[in-house]
């Protein structure tokens, strides 16, 4: 499963983004968990994710306490659509 080249991937509800940014800042979670709540978020939405770019997302994301638009960005690289 690749994603492919200018695939679209849908804005995703504030509310979601707001709730999925709230788990991964305040819940304590490491890297690895962190990887896979990105995962379940997408996957339950329809798409597909590596488990190594949700872990580099994850990664990043932690490291610069990422923004709304910015974790709207970093799911957009991630997710694979399918």
């Amino acid at each position: 499963m690749t994603k492919a080249k200018g695939a679209h991937v849908e804005k995703f509800a504030e509310a979601d983004l707001s709730g999925l940014r709230e788990d991964l800042m305040k819940s304590g979670l490491d890297s690895w968990q962190a990887a896979d709540l990105i995962s379940s978020f997408l996957v339950t939405r329809g798409y597909g994710v590596s488990t190594q770019d949700a872990r580099k997302a994850a990664f990043r994301m932690e490291s610069i306490s990422c923004s709304l638009p910015c974790l709207q960005e970093e799911l957009e690289k991630i997710a694979q659509v399918m």
